[in-house]
C-alpha cells in the first residue's frame, strides 16, 4: 500500500479581515494599518537604575519583544529616560502617571512613545495643547490609556463603576481635546481585569474610531491565571480583526509576557508559528512515557530557529495520523515507535532510541529549511489528543 504524503495540515490564513485602523509608527515598529500585530511589555526594574533597566531590556529582546515600556514616577526616572531611549535595542515607551511634567521630559529624551493615564494626571486636560504641540513636533505619538483601576472620578459618578462605557467615554474624550489641536497620532488602550468587561470595551471602542488599539487585561493575575485570562481576552478580540499591539500582563517575569503574547499571536495564525511540538496528553493507552518523551525532544531541539512540526504521540489511535500530519512525528506502542517525515513512515526504531531519532531527523529537515531560506524562532510547546 503506498503511504500518502499529507504535510502540515491547512489552516485559515485568518479568522477575520482586520479591523481598518490608522497607521503610527513608534519608532521603526508599525502599528496599526497593515501592520503585524506586535508584541509590547514593560520592565519591572527601577528605571532609573540605568544599567538593570537596559539589561531586562536587552532579555526582552532577545525574547521577541517588539516595544517596551518603562514607568517614569519619579523625576530621577525621567532623567535616566535619555539614555535608555538611546541605548535600547527596541522601542521605548514612557508611561506617565500623575505628573505632566514628565510627558515633555519623555518626548526630549527620544522616547518612541509616550502613555499618559488621563485618569490619573491632575488638571491634563488644560496641558494637552501643549502637549499636542510638542508632540506633533518631535513625531511622537502618544498612548491614550485607559485602566479601570484608576478612571477619572467624574466618569466613575456617572456609571457607577468601569463599565465598557465609562472606559471608552474617557478614552475617547481625550482624543477629541487632542484632534482640537490637529494631533491624531494616537493609540488607545481600555483595560480591565475581567476579560469580559475588556471585551467589550474594545468591541465598542472599534466601532466608534479608527485609532489603533492596544489590547491589554490589566491586573490579570500570576503566570497560569494571567495567562488564560489574556488569551480568552485577546482571541476574542483578535479572532473578530481587533487589535493592533497586544501586552499580556501577569505578575511573572516580563520575558515570560512575552512568550505567551507570541504564542497567542502564533495559535491564530496572526505570526509565522515557530517549532512547534504536539505531544498527546497521555491516558491509559498510552504505552510509553510521553511526558518524558517530550520534555527530552523538546531540550534537544532548543534553539531550533525553523517552523517546524513534531509531533510526539504515544498510542495508535491518534498516533499515527498526527504523526503524519506533522513534518516530523513518532507513533510509539509495545516498545518502539514509528517514524514520519512528511507522512511517510522511514524507520522503526526501540523506544530507547526514540529521541536521537527524532532529533537527528529535525536537524536534517532544519538544515534543508535554512537552505531554502525558511527561519523562525524558538521552540514552542502545545498539545493534542
Amino acid at each position: 500500500m503506498t503511504a500518502i504524503s499529507l504535510g502540515m495540515p491547512d489552516v485559515p490564513a485568518k479568522l477575520a479581515d482586520r479591523r481598518v485602523s490608522r497607521k503610527i509608527q513608534v519608532g521603526p515598529v508599525a502599528v496599526g494599518g497593515d501592520a503585524p500585530v506586535s508584541v509590547q511589555s514593560m520592565t519591572t526594574t527601577r528605571t532609573a537604575d540605568i544599567g538593570a533597566t537596559l539589561q531586562q531590556i536587552a532579555e526582552l529582546t532577545a525574547s521577541g519583544c517588539q516595544i517596551v515600556r518603562v514607568a517614569c514616577p519619579t523625576q530621577d526616572d525621567a532623567d535616566a529616560l535619555a539614555t535608555i531611549a538611546r541605548k535600547s535595542q527596541i522601542p521605548v515607551i514612557a508611561d506617565i502617571h500623575f505628573q505632566p511634567k514628565y510627558v515633555f521630559q519623555a518626548i526630549e529624551a527620544g522616547c518612541a512613545a509616550v502613555r499618559v493615564n488621563p485618569g490619573n494626571i491632575k488638571k491634563f486636560d488644560d496641558q494637552v495643547r501643549e502637549i499636542a504641540k510638542t508632540a506633533s513636533e518631535a513625531g511622537t505619538p502618544i498612548r491614550i490609556g485607559v485602566n479601570a483601576g484608576s478612571l477619572d472620578k467624574r466618569l466613575l459618578a456617572k456609571y457607577g463603576k468601569a463599565t465598557p462605557e465609562a472606559l471608552v467615554e474617557s478614552a475617547l474624550w481625550e482624543c477629541s481635546l487632542f484632534e482640537e489641536h490637529g494631533f491624531r497620532d494616537i493609540k488607545i488602550s481600555v483595560k480591565h481585569n475581567d476579560p469580559v468587561v475588556m471585551v467589550n470595551a474594545y468591541r465598542l471602542l472599534a466601532q466608534r474610531c479608527d485609532y489603533p488599539l492596544h489590547l491589554g487585561v490589566t491586573e490579570a493575575g500570576p503566570a497560569f491565571q494571567g495567562t488564560i485570562k489574556s488569551a480568552v481576552a485577546f482571541g476574542a478580540l483578535l479572532s473578530e480583526g481587533i487589535g493592533d499591539t497586544i501586552r499580556v500582563s501577569l505578575s511573572a517575569p516580563p520575558a515570560e509576557e512575552v512568550k505567551v503574547g507570541i504564542q497567542i499571536l502564533e495559535s491564530l495564525g496572526l505570526r509565522q508559528r515557530r517549532l512547534e511540538i504536539v505531544s498527546c496528553p497521555s491516558c491509559g493507552r498510552a504505552q510509553v512515557d510521553v511526558y518524558k518523551l517530550a520534555d527530552e525532544v523538546t531540550a534537544g531541539l532548543e534553539g531550533m530557529e525553523v517552523p517546524l512540526r513534531v509531533a510526539v504521540m504515544g498510542c495508535v489511535v491518534n498516533g499515527p495520523g498526527e504523526a503524519r500530519e506533522a513534518d516530523l512525528g513518532v507513533a510509539s506502542g509495545n516498545g518502539k515507535g514509528q517514524i514520519f517525515v512528511k507522512g511517510e513512515v522511514i524507520k522503526t526504531v526501540p523506544e530507547s532510541k526514540i529521541v536521537e531519532t527524532l532529533i537527528d531527523e529535525a536537524q536534517k529537515i532544519a538544515e534543508q529549511m535554512e537552505k531554502d531560506g525558511i527561519a523562525s524562532g524558538e521552540p514552542v510547546v502545545t498539545t493534542a489528543g
